[in-house]
């Protein structure tokens, strides 16, 4: 029996280009700028402070817009395309509007078996929206998600990327009613849950003084191979010493001088030599005429 198995982003869900204002107001700007220097502070290059920034404009209407785009390109030197390249490749920029809680619901491979197809459908009904829409009250956004790396503890629902583990239809639908009622429930993995804005920020490298930070240990079940191992005494093997070369005695330095020599080369061209197999009576009349 063939079994498919559809991955990637489903058919219905929008993928819009990045829209709305083009550009921030004045005091809008010079508010980012303060926040923006906190952040770029903390790199060698500028640039390099791309992917918080890209976060802290997220933060300010809830998903990218041209004029945060044109922000960040500002403050780092780069050109609006450099920036749009690089926030379109991440699917935690959000290009649409987003609602207080983004709720993902993971449908790969161990969270499907287990049930997360049918969370997702379940809150699709319930909440009345497609993955990718908002309720609209505006405080569900509801998002069909690839791998949370959560897989010890699956079905998981995410929750502005808190985890919420061991999850059925049922649970599921609990939660996002817990959401719009305003009494947001207790991650499984941390101890508070703040809206999609603040995430953001936080996100950026700006966390908010009065978001406890604190994360829960790790469960039996994430912990399961470890105790494994303990109990069969295997351990990592220890790392191999560096090699060393034997002229200048300066670890590394011949394949240094080696990569050194062919950086500027053209990668070898695809080869179409095959390695020939030897003839047997299966593959050859003639070898078994030979015999």
């Amino acid at each position: 029996m063939t079994i498919f198995l559809e991955l990637g982003q489903q058919p219905d869900e929008p993928g819009p280009p990045i829209h709305g204002p083009a550009r921030y107001p004045d005091e809008v700007t010079t508010r980012l700028r303060s926040d923006a220097a906190t952040v770029i502070d903390r790199y060698p290059h500028p640039r390099s402070a791309l992917l918080p920034l890209l976060h802290l404009v997220q933060a300010e209407n809830g998903c990218l817009t041209p004029a945060g785009i044109a922000f960040c390109a500002a403050e780092l030197g780069l050109t609006d395309a450099e920036v749009t390249a690089v926030a379109t490749f991440y699917s935690m920029y959000r290009r649409t509007p987003t609602g207080d809680y983004l709720v993902g619901v993971c449908t790969n491979t161990l969270c499907a078996i287990m049930g997360g197809d049918a969370i997702l459908e379940t809150l699709t009904d319930h909440l009345g929206v497609r993955p990718g829409e908002t309720t609209d009250d505006g405080v569900v956004t509801l998002e069909h998600v690839e791998c949370n790396a959560a897989c010890d503890y699956a079905p998981v629902v995410m929750v502005n990327w808190e985890f919420f583990d061991n999850q059925t239809p049922s649970s599921a639908r609990d939660l996002v009613d817990a959401l719009r009622s305003g009494h947001p429930p207790v991650p499984s993995r941390s101890s508070a849950l703040c809206t999609f804005r603040d995430t953001a920020r936080t996100l950026a490298g700006l966390p908010h003084s009065d978001r406890p930070d604190r994360a829960a240990p790790a469960g039996t079940a994430t912990l399961a191979g470890l105790r494994c191992a303990h109990e069969r005494g295997m351990a990592a093997p220890p790392p191999e010493p560096p090699a060393t070369d034997s002229v200048s005695g300066d670890p590394g330095n011949e394949q240094a001088e080696a990569t050194e020599a062919v950086r500027d080369q053209p990668a070898p061209a695809p080869s179409a030599d095959v390695p020939a197999r030897p003839a047997t009576p299966e593959t050859d009349p003639k070898a078994a005429d030979s015999q």
